[in-house]
């Protein structure tokens, strides 16, 4: 084998390396996300390949939401308030696919990625199957508290959040609750 043919081989494969160096720490990383449902149980809700570092994306009203909401996580503050399936203009169930009759008290939803979580109603903005992180909740002792979107409401518009309850009088011990934190860690199905 000639010297050239070697020097060619050499740097060729200096190339290749190079190229799977930056590959590498280019940004592209696998990670799993574990959270515990509502019952404590652990649960991994994805492993997944990321592109870029991520970054949440603050934003203030709804447009915003729509803008940046396809594009990654976002994160909002807003308001949270409870309803129960007995409300005056309800209909029992949820307005969302699987559209779940929660008469009987279901007020959980049984997410592949996500394991048990809460049931939300949000503003349009916000498609159906979104996942929503909630912070800052002081009747959850400031947990975190998962929930999905699966429901609406007339009067549920811009950046409040309605947590569904088993029913109308039980959503007493919530009230209103002002600045909770709000992230979008799952846009729609």
């Amino acid at each position: 084998m000639g010297v050239k043919r070697r020097v060619k081989r050499y740097f060729l494969g200096i190339a290749y390396l190079s190229l799977l160096v930056f590959i590498i720490f280019s940004g592209n990383k696998s990670y799993s996300i574990s959270t515990t449902n509502t019952n404590g149980v652990k649960s991994v809700q994805s492993s997944q390949i990321v592109q870029k570092v991520e970054r949440i994306k603050k934003v203030f009203s709804t447009k915003e939401i729509s803008l940046n909401g396809p594009k990654g996580m976002i994160e909002f503050k807003g308001t949270l308030t409870g309803y129960g399936p007995d409300c005056e203009g309800c209909g029992g169930r949820v307005g969302c696919y699987p559209n779940q009759d929660v008469r009987n008290g279901n007020i959980y939803f049984n997410d592949k990625g996500y394991g048990t979580i809460r049931i939300l109603a949000a503003d349009k903005s916000i498609p159906c199957g979104s996942i929503i992180r909630i912070d800052n909740f002081k009747f959850n002792n400031y947990k975190p508290l998962y929930g999905i979107v699966l429901d609406r409401g007339s009067a549920i518009v811009g950046l409040t959040m309605d947590l569904l309850y088993s029913s109308e009088k039980d959503t007493e011990v919530i009230g209103r609750n002002y600045n909770i934190n709000f992230t979008v860690e799952r846009w729609g199905w």
